[in-house]
C-alpha cells in the first residue's frame, strides 16, 4: 500500500491496528425491530467495509429498551440482539475494517417517532415508554418531563453498559465506543443545563462526570485491556454556561490519566435545543486538535468533513488520528476507494470489483 498520503496511513490502539484513518460513524437507521440488527443493517455496514474503511462502527446500540431513541433502534441487551451483530461484526473484520460499536442510552430524548416520522413525542397509544435523566428537565419547551433517577437507578444503568459490554466482545467486536454526546444520558450528566442534581452527580465538574467514569470501570471491567475503549463527547454545548471546550480538555486529561480511553470522538451539540451552531466543513477540527494537543489523547475529528483534501490535511497536521464520518458515507459506500484516487495513494480493491477500479 502507497503510504505517502497520511490519511491512508495505518494507525494501532492497543492490539488493534486499522488499515487507514478513516472510521464510519455510528449512523441510526431507525431500522431494528426489537433492538435486533436485520438485513438492512448487514448490508449497510458491510458495504462500507467492503468500500475500504478503516474502522466501521455499529450505530448507537442500547443497554437497555428505554434506552432507545426510537422503536426501531439497535439494542444489545439480549442475546439474539448479541448473535445478529456478531454475523456483522464477522463480516466487517473478513473485509479487512475494524468492527467497533457504539454503546448508549438515550435518556431524555428517548421514546420518539422515526425522523421521517417526525421525531415526536411517542404516546403511550403509540408504545411510548418512560424516559429518565439525571434531572427533572425536559430537552425543550413541549417535550415530556423525564423521571429523575435515583442512586439506585443510576447503578442499574451502570451494570447494564457492563452486561452489553460483555455481550459486544462475545460477538467479536474489536472496539468500543461510549455515546457521552449529542444530549443523550451520559452527556446530560455532564452538562449542567441538563443536570441540576445537587448530590455526589451533580453540582462541579468532578461530581458531574461521576457518572461517565463508573460507566467506563463497568465497561472496562468486561472489556479486554488489549482493545480500544473510545468516548464521543459534545466539547461544547454552544451555549452560555454550558459545557463547553475548556470543560472538554479537563475530561480528556481525566480519561487519559485514568488509561482506560485510547480516543476522544470530538463532536458538539444536542443538550438544547436553543443552541446556536455555525456548521460548516471542518467546523469542529479544531475541538479534536485542542484535545490532542492539549490531553496528549488519540482524538478523532468529525463534522461536515467530504473532501478529500480536508481529511488529508487534518491528519497531515495533527489536528485528529482519525476523521469520523457520517453523511459523507451515506452518500457514498466506497468513498475510501475514491478517496484514495483524488489523493494518489494507491490501496487494494477487493477482488470481486477490481474490474471497475477504470475510472
Amino acid at each position: 500500500m502507497d503510504t505517502k498520503s497520511q490519511l491512508f496511513r495505518s494507525i494501532a490502539l492497543r492490539s488493534v491496528t486499522a488499515r487507514n484513518r478513516i472510521m464510519v460513524s455510528p449512523m441510526c437507521q431507525y431500522s431494528a425491530t426489537d433492538g435486533v440488527a436485520s438485513d438492512w443493517h448487514f448490508q449497510n455496514l458491510a458495504s462500507r467495509a467492503v468500500g475500504g474503511a478503516g474502522t466501521v462502527f455499529v450505530e448507537m446500540t442500547n443497554v437497555e429498551a428505554r434506552g432507545r431513541i426510537t422503536a426501531g433502534c439497535m439494542g444489545l441487551w439480549n442475546d439474539t440482539q448479541r448473535d445478529a451483530l456478531a454475523r456483522i461484526a464477522r463480516f466487517v473484520k473478513a473485509q479487512g475494517a475494524v468492527a467497533g460499536i457504539q454503546l448508549a442510552h438515550a435518556g431524555r430524548k428517548a421514546s420518539v417517532t422515526r425522523p421521517w416520522e417526525g421525531g415526536k413525542e411517542l404516546t403511550p397509544a403509540q408504545g411510548g415508554w418512560t424516559i429518565i435523566a439525571p434531572s427533572a428537565v425536559p430537552f425543550g419547551e413541549g417535550y415530556p418531563v423525564p423521571q429523575e433517577m435515583d442512586t439506585a437507578t443510576i447503578a442499574d444503568i451502570v451494570s447494564k453498559f457492563a452486561a452489553s459490554t460483555r455481550r459486544a466482545r462475545e460477538a467479536g467486536f474489536d472496539a468500543i465506543e461510549l455515546h457521552g454526546a449529542h444530549g443523550y444520558l451520559i452527556s446530560s450528566f455532564l452538562s449542567p443545563i441538563s443536570n441540576r442534581r445537587t448530590d455526589r452527580y451533580g453540582g462541579g465538574f468532578e461530581n458531574r462526570i461521576r457518572f461517565l467514569l463508573e460507566v467506563i470501570d463497568a465497561v472496562r471491567s468486561e472489556w479486554p485491556n488489549d482493545k480500544p475503549l473510545f468516548v464521543r463527547i459534545s466539547c461544547t454545548d454552544w451555549m452560555e454556561d454550558g459545557w463547553d471546550l475548556e470543560s472538554s480538555v479537563k475530561l480528556a486529561q481525566v480519561l487519559k490519566s485514568g488509561g482506560k480511553v485510547d480516543l476522544i470522538d470530538c463532536s458538539s451539540g444536542g443538550v438544547d435545543p436553543r443552541q446556536k451552531v455555525n456548521a460548516f466543513p471542518g467546523y469542529q477540527v479544531p475541538f479534536s486538535a485542542a484535545i490532542r494537543s492539549r490531553a496528549g489523547i488519540a482524538t478523532g475529528a468529525v463534522g461536515m468533513i467530504s473532501a478529500p483534501e480536508m481529511a488529508e490535511k487534518i491528519i497531515a497536521d495533527e489536528q485528529a488520528d482519525l476523521i469520523v464520518m457520517a453523511r459523507a458515507f451515506l452518500n457514498d459506500p466506497y468513498w475510501p476507494m475514491h478517496a484514495a484516487r483524488a489523493l494518489k495513494a494507491k490501496i487494494p480493491w477487493p477482488s470481486q470489483y477490481e474490474r471497475g477500479n477504470i475510472f
